[in-house]
């Protein structure tokens, strides 16, 4: 006589959750971190040696402006990451922000380029309006810094940085008005120190991306005394032979 166990069967009645989405690994959020500490190095050194306004219409002014276009496509990457990864939260309201924060930095984007390539446009009431985009996507992007540092979702310097990093908007804007001779100094150490060092950390320190519980991931439901036992004695196979 021999005692084989058969394992119980799986079960087909319950659908499986969705779990973490498809790339959301460590190797995406450290890509992440290189485009952000690239882009934000290009705009730095193009705003260091250049400055952050130059003429209307020079080879200087499109090259600024393409180097930021190459920091807000690291930040594109940095809040598809946040979003990911959990890092404001994961309920609707968290990814409805981020998404937002999304449609700001594309508008941004399109105001870049229009520096670059159009400058006929710039009394143009549509440039106004495009051009609003820009400061209003790095003032998201210092709310969504704050919210990841009160979260706690993202451990170590990699939960208060982003703080740091995003605090760029309200750091330089008044500088520029205040000490304009010194703007394009204060904006390139602020971006090197700030998104520089973040992209840096996310490359060499990424946060675990946030995985969405299964169905199948709940602890059994708890029996009443009396049944505990007869299940504990309940046979766990089948005998044969």
């Amino acid at each position: 006589m021999s005692l084989s166990t058969t394992p119980a069967p799986a079960r087909t009645d319950v659908a499986t959750a969705r779990g973490t989405a498809p790339g959301t690994s460590t190797g995406f959020v450290r890509r992440a971190g290189v485009a952000v500490a690239a882009g934000a190095g290009s705009w730095s050194v193009a705003c260091a040696l250049l400055g952050t306004t130059p003429p209307a219409g020079t080879w200087q002014a499109t090259v600024v402006n393409l180097a930021a276009v190459a920091f807000q496509i690291g930040l594109m990457f940095l809040v598809t990451v946040q979003m990911r990864t959990g890092a404001i939260g994961t309920g609707r309201l968290a990814r409805r922000l981020l998404h937002v924060e999304h449609g700001l930095l594309s508008v941004a984007i399109v105001s870049s380029l229009m520096w670059a390539f159009t400058p006929g446009l710039y009394d143009t009431g549509f440039f106004f309006v495009i051009d609003l985009f820009w400061p209003l996507s790095m003032l998201g992007m210092a709310a969504l810094g704050v919210r990841i540092a009160i979260a706690g979702r993202w451990q170590g310097v990699a939960r208060f940085w982003p703080m740091v990093a995003e605090s760029w908007a309200p750091v330089t804007v008044p500088t520029a008005f205040l000490l304009p001779a010194i703007t394009q100094y204060v904006g390139a150490a602020h971006l090197l120190v700030g998104y520089v060092a973040l992209g840096v950390i996310l490359a060499t320190h990424p946060p675990a991306p946030h995985r969405r519980p299964r169905l199948n991931d709940r602890p059994p439901p708890r029996l009443p005394p009396g049944r505990r036992g007869a299940v504990a004695s309940a046979p766990r196979g089948r005998l044969a032979g």
